[in-house]
């Protein structure tokens, strides 16, 4: 695999139909060596740091694989940038990875902590209000990284893949858990045995919470139920 692009966000105007703002989801290719932090890209704008960016969330990869399928979709080519990825990756297939997975790319080392969730922001910039929709069903959803160990990178890097060999889950597998909301103790217990982002391990504690209280609820009206007979 191959860096094709290393793309920074500039803050540019942005109406995404709910509310008019500011975004830094308009990303362009740069030919210069880019320095890797914790944090993510050097001068990268993020402006929505409730939900995005963090030190578990702090890049976002895409792949040629799903470009391709998109620019066919959508019938236009896309330019690298457009999803508002940081590292545009080439042979780069995000369903198929496993969350821990890690990919070195030139002197940085990254791994995989989640699937992107689309939001009115992306459908924004896509300019289709309905591209939500058609996102979370396309099932390509590029992965949220942490940085591992920090490094310059630059467009026409080489791209290795280190697959993660302890307990885990599939990229794409948690991305459909996160829209089963009834999903039941198994499965969030598999979702948070695997290194996910914080922001995932926080919704995933409370839905799991929820879902034994209410088991306990079940169990103790069974149990009065019989007391009372």
């Amino acid at each position: 695999m191959q860096l094709i692009s290393v793309n920074i966000g500039t803050e540019q105007p942005l109406d995404n139909g709910k509310t008019t703002g500011t975004s830094g989801i308009f990303k362009l290719p740069t030919t210069e060596s880019i320095r890797i932090t914790r944090d993510g890209i050097v001068n990268d704008i993020i402006m929505d740091k409730q939900n995005h960016g963090g030190v578990d969330q702090a890049l976002y990869v895409y792949g040629s694989p799903d470009y391709a399928w998109w620019s066919t979709e959508l019938g236009r080519e896309l330019l690298p940038g457009i999803f508002g990825e940081n590292l545009t990756i080439s042979d780069l297939e995000s369903a198929a990875l496993n969350i821990g997975d890690r990919l070195r790319v030139g002197e940085a080392l990254i791994e995989v902590t989640s699937p992107r969730i689309p939001c009115a922001t992306l459908a924004a910039r896509m300019g289709d209000p309905k591209f939500v929709k058609r996102f979370r069903f396309a099932e390509r959803p590029g992965v949220y990284c942490r940085v591992i160990e920090t490094g310059s990178v630059r467009a026409g890097d080489a791209v290795s893949l280190e697959p993660y060999h302890g307990e885990t889950i599939t990229v794409i597998e948690l991305m459909r858990l996160f829209y089963q909301r009834d999903a039941d103790e198994a499965a969030l217990l598999r979702m948070l045995a695997a290194p996910i982002a914080i922001r995932a391990r926080v919704d995933t504690e409370e839905r799991l919470a929820k879902v034994r209280a209410k088991a306990s609820n079940v169990f103790l009206n069974r149990q009065g139920a019989k007391v009372a007979k």
